[in-house]
C-alpha cells in the first residue's frame, strides 16, 4: 500500500500574476486574527476591520479585557479635551503586572522570557520567575535611592539584560524611565537628562560593538558634570575595563544588588491608566529633542494587541526584534509587548555583521528563532554580502519576518522573502512612529502582500491620504498621511511642552487629524505606499518624486546595495536629483557604471527622475536606528549646518 505525501505549499506558490503574494491556507487557518474574526461572527478581514472602526469602543474594550486590571475602567475613551485624549478612564493598572506578575501564576512561570547573547559570545537566559527576581531586587534598590512614583529615571546602557530590568523596575514602582540610546554624544545625553530633570542615571562601564568597547561611563561622566539634577549613578559592569567612580554618587549595580535592601519581593504599584510610563526623545532637523510621553494603560493594550495579531505570537515561539531597547521599537516590541504576551524574546548585543556577515543567520539557527523583525537598512546591508552567507545556515525555524523603520524597497523585500524566508515566511512590513506607540499600518499573516507596501491600517485605525485642506486623495495620488481618529497607544503629550504637541501634530493642516509628517499614496486596493518624510520629497520641474522611490529604483539594479537621494538647487529644473550609492561586494565603481545607473533609474521611473549625479560611497550617514539622514548629505553638499546630529550613528 503506498501513501502519497502531500508537501505543504510555500507562500511563493501563491504569488499571482500581479506580483501579489497570497497567504498560504494553512497560515490563514492558524492565524490569531482568524480565530478572533470568527469569534466575532465575521467571515472576512474587511468585515472585521469595518466593525472595528464603526464600533471602536467595543473593539478596544475587547483588547483591554485581554489584560488584567487592578480596578476596571469607567470609560473607554474621554475625548472632551482634544487632542489630549484619555483612554480607559478610571482604570487602575500597571504594565509590569501584565508583563511579569500575572505569568507567575501560570505555567509560564518557568518559561524562558529573555534569551541574550553578547557580541563576545557570552550567554544569559531568564525565565519569567528569574526576570521577576531581578526586577524586584532592582526596584527595591531604586526605592532605597529615593525614586518615587512620578520621577523620571534616565537610562544610558548597552543592549544587555540589565537595561530591560531597569526599565521594568522603574515601571513597577510607578516611576517613568527615559532610555537614551547607548552611544549618544555627551551633549545629547546631557540635554535629555536636563529636560527630564532626572535625579538617577543608570549606565554601564561600556558595551561591545564591532569588537570595540563603547565607553559609556566616560561619556556619562562628562554629561553628569553638566547635569546638576543627577544625585546618583548606578553602573553595570559589562566590559570590566577601568572607569572612574565618584564616591557618594556612583555605585556598582552588582554591589547594590547584593545588599539586604535588594530583596526579591517588591509589590507592583497600581497606577492610573494614564500614569506616565516612559519618556522617549525624538529629534527633528531643528530645535531641541522632543520628549514623547507614553502611559501605562492604553499603551499596553495597544502594543499587546498589535503584536498578537500582526506577528501572530504563539506560546512556543522564539521572537527576535533586532532593534535596540533605546528606540521605540525596542520599548514596544523587545521589552513590553513580548512579555505581556508571554513570549520568549531574544536579544543580541552587537553588530549584525560582526565578526562575519553571517552572525544574524547563525543566531537564527542556534536559537531556533521563529519570528525576525528588523529594519530595511539592515536587510540591504546584509544583502550586500550575497546569498552564500545565509545559505550556509538552517533557517527553517523562521515562520514570519518583519520590517520597520522606513519604507522597504521591493528588491530588498524580495531578497528577505526568498533568501531568508525561503519563500515561506510572510513579511510584516509595518509603518508606525515613536509618537504612535505601535504598528499603525501593517499586514497580518492573512493579508495578501505587495512588496514595498505596508498594506492596510490595523484594526481600529482610520488612516488616510489627504491634501493640505484635508480632502481625501484619489487612488495612486500622493498626499499627506494622517490618522483620523484617536487610538490607545498614542503619545499623550510632549514633556513640559504641551503647546508643541498641539501645534506640531494636530494644528497643522489638515486640522483635527493626527499629521504624521509622512507623505504616502493609496492604490486601487486601499494599500498604503509610504513615500517618506514630507521633507524627503524632491520636486523636479513640477513633478513630486519621493526619495524612497528613487532609492528603490537604484537598489533594484544588481550592482547596488544601498542608496540615498537628495534634491539640490538647479537653474532650469528648480531642483535636481543627486544620489549616493553603496555598491555590492566585489563591484567596481566606474564612470560607465554611473551612466548605467542613471539610465536604469530613468527606465524604472521615467526620464524626469534621471539623477543629475551619482556618487559612489562606502557608507551613508544614518541614525542609530538605521534611517538614512538625507538632510546631512544635503547640508554637506550645500555647505550648511546639518542641525541636530545627536542621533547620528558613530
Amino acid at each position: 500500500m503506498s501513501i502519497d505525501v502531500v508537501e505543504p505549499k510555500t507562500i511563493s506558490q501563491f504569488e499571482d500574476e500581479q506580483g501579489i503574494y497570497q497567504p498560504a491556507p494553512h497560515i490563514v487557518e492558524q492565524a490569531n486574527i482568524t480565530a478572533y474574526m470568527r469569534s466575532k461572527g465575521f467571515s472576512t478581514w474587511e468585515e472585521l476591520y469595518q466593525w472595528s472602526i464603526e464600533h471602536p469602543h467595543l473593539f478596544w474594550a475587547d483588547m483591554a479585557n485581554r489584560l488584567e486590571w487592578y480596578e476596571p475602567w469607567e470609560k473607554v475613551l474621554d475625548d472632551s479635551n482634544k487632542p489630549f485624549y484619555k483612554w480607559f478612564v478610571g482604570g487602575k493598572f500597571n504594565i509590569v503586572h501584565n508583563a511579569i506578575d500575572r505569568h507567575l501564576k501560570t505555567a509560564r512561570r518557568n518559561k524562558q522570557a529573555l534569551i541574550w547573547e553578547g557580541e563576545d559570545g557570552s550567554y544569559r537566559a531568564f525565565s519569567y520567575f528569574g526576570i521577576n527576581r531581578e526586577v524586584s531586587k532592582f526596584a527595591n534598590v531604586l526605592k532605597s535611592m529615593g525614586v518615587q512614583p512620578g520621577d523620571i529615571v534616565s537610562i544610558y546602557m548597552p543592549r544587555i539584560p540589565e537595561l530591560v530590568f531597569a526599565m521594568l523596575a522603574c515601571a513597577k514602582i510607578g516611576a517613568a524611565h527615559s532610555v537614551i540610546y547607548g552611544g549618544f554624544s555627551v551633549e545629547a545625553l546631557r540635554e535629555r537628562i536636563a529636560d527630564a530633570q532626572s535625579k538617577v542615571l543608570i549606565t554601564a562601564d561600556g558595551g561591545y560593538m564591532r569588537g570595540k568597547i563603547v565607553e559609556l561611563k566616560k561619556i556619562a561622566d562628562e554629561a553628569m558634570g553638566h547635569s546638576p539634577s543627577i544625585q546618583t549613578c548606578i553602573v553595570v559592569r559589562r566590559t570590566g575595563h577601568n572607569v572612574e567612580m565618584q564616591a557618594g554618587r556612583d555605585y556598582w549595580w552588582h554591589d547594590l544588588m547584593s545588599l539586604p535592601i535588594a530583596t526579591a519581593r517588591c509589590e507592583t504599584v497600581p497606577v492610573d491608566a494614564e500614569h506616565p510610563l516612559y519618556i522617549l526623545y525624538t529629534s527633528g532637523s531643528t530645535g531641541k529633542p522632543k520628549g514623547v510621553v507614553h502611559v501605562h494603560g492604553g499603551y499596553a493594550v495597544y502594543i499587546a494587541s498589535t503584536l498578537y495579531f500582526t506577528f501572530d505570537i504563539k506560546e512556543e515561539d522564539r521572537y527576535w526584534c533586532a532593534a535596540d531597547p533605546g528606540w521605540v521599537t525596542g520599548h514596544s516590541y523587545i521589552v513590553y509587548g513580548p512579555l505581556i504576551e508571554g513570549a520568549t524574546s531574544f536579544m543580541y548585543e552587537g553588530a549584525p555583521n560582526y565578526p562575519y556577515p553571517n552572525r544574524w543567520w547563525s543566531l537564527v539557527e542556534k536559537y531556533g528563532i521563529n519570528i525576525l523583525y528588523t529594519a530595511p537598512t539592515a536587510i540591504r546591508g546584509l544583502m550586500r554580502f550575497g546569498d552564500a552567507w545565509p545559505n550556509r545556515h538552517d533557517l527553517s525555524s523562521l515562520r514570519l519576518l518583519g520590517s520597520v523603520g522606513e519604507p522597504i524597497n521591493p528588491e530588498a523585500w524580495r531578497w528577505f522573502y526568498n533568501v531568508i524566508g525561503k519563500g515561506r515566511c510572510p513579511i510584516m512590513d509595518t509603518w508606525w512612529q515613536t509618537e504612535t506607540g505601535g504598528f499603525m499600518i501593517t499586514p497580518n499573516p492573512t493579508t495578501p502582500l505587495k512588496p514595498g507596501s505596508a498594506t492596510r491600517p490595523f484594526l481600529g485605525i482610520q488612516a488616510d491620504v489627504v491634501d493640505e485642506q484635508g480632502h481625501s486623495k484619489g487612488a495612486n495620488e500622493d498626499g499627506l498621511l494622517v490618522i483620523k481618529s484617536p487610538w490607545p497607544g498614542m503619545m499623550r503629550t510632549i514633556l513640559r511642552d504641551p503647546d508643541r504637541y498641539v501645534n506640531q501634530y494636530w494644528n497643522s493642516d489638515p486640522r483635527g487629524m493626527y499629521t504624521a509628517g509622512d507623505s504616502a499614496r493609496k492604490d486601487e486596493d486601499g494599500y498604503f505606499w509610504i513615500i517618506g518624510r514630507i521633507d524627503d520629497v524632491i520636486k523636479v520641474s513640477g513633478y513630486r518624486l519621493g526619495t524612497a522611490e528613487i532609492e528603490s529604483a537604484l537598489v533594484s539594479h544588481p550592482a547596488v546595495s544601498e542608496a540615498a537621494a537628495i534634491g539640490l538647487p538647479h537653474e532650469v529644473k528648480g531642483t535636481a536629483i543627486h544620489c549616493f550609492v553603496i555598491l555590492r561586494a566585489g563591484i567596481e565603481e566606474t564612470p560607465a557604471l554611473e551612466d548605467e545607473l542613471k539610465a536604469h533609474v530613468a527606465r524604472e521611473m521615467g526620464p524626469i527622475a534621471r539623477p543629475e549625479s551619482i556618487k559612489f560611497v562606502s557608507m551613508l550617514p544614518k541614525t542609530r536606528s538605521g534611517k538614512i539622514m538625507r538632510r546631512v548629505l544635503k547640508a554637506q553638499a550645500l555647505g550648511q549646518d546639518p542641525g541636530d546630529l545627536s542621533t547620528l550613528e558613530g
